[in-house]
């Protein structure tokens, strides 16, 4: 399986993975959240994206300590300081968490944070799900999820569809 905890797979993969891995490398981005145990997630590492697909990174963060977070990204210059960036604090399972979205470059990126290590987010295990899926179920199926993506349908309500499950988000992370 893909090692999925670093952006090295990127650089052998298609197109679009090619050029998030160079801009991800050229500005620095995991590297300059290291600290924060940083995970590239969703649709792109695993090759159902579609056009206006975001770069989702995960992020450990002690929420206590959100200024110092806040801090490293506005003011180290890991955000350029023309991009407008959107900050939102939402709760998720009764818990804090917050999110910063703004562009680089062609993307369109999205920093969520949450006071839990990366690899046990949902971000990260509906995506491992979702890929042990799609490596069992093939080619065809990996077309019917894109095109019911690219129909506005988010991507785990299209993995329930297609799989017959009830609450596809808490369905997945039993698989």
């Amino acid at each position: 399986m893909i090692d999925f905890t670093t952006i090295d797979y990127l650089k052998n993969g298609n197109k679009k993975q090619k050029r998030v891995y160079e801009i991800l490398t050229k500005h620095r981005i995991l590297e300059k959240l290291k600290e924060y145990s940083p995970i590239l997630a969703g649709t792109i590492p695993i090759e159902i994206d579609i056009e206006g697909s975001d770069l989702d990174i995960i992020c450990e963060v002690d929420l206590r300590f959100e200024e110092d977070f806040l801090d490293d990204l506005m003011f180290s210059k890991f955000i350029p300081h023309d991009v407008k960036v959107k900050v939102e604090y939402p709760i998720i399972n009764g818990e804090k968490c917050i999110v910063l979205n703004f562009m680089l470059e062609e993307f369109s990126i999205e920093i969520f944070g949450q006071n839990k290590p990366t690899i046990e987010q949902n971000a990260y295990r509906h995506m491992i799900a979702e890929y042990k899926i799609l490596q069992e179920k093939g080619e065809d199926f990996k077309q019917k999820i894109i095109e019911l993506k690219q129909k506005g349908i988010k991507t785990e309500p299209v993995f329930g569809m297609l799989l017959g499950l009830n609450n596809p988000y808490e369905d997945l992370l039993k698989m």
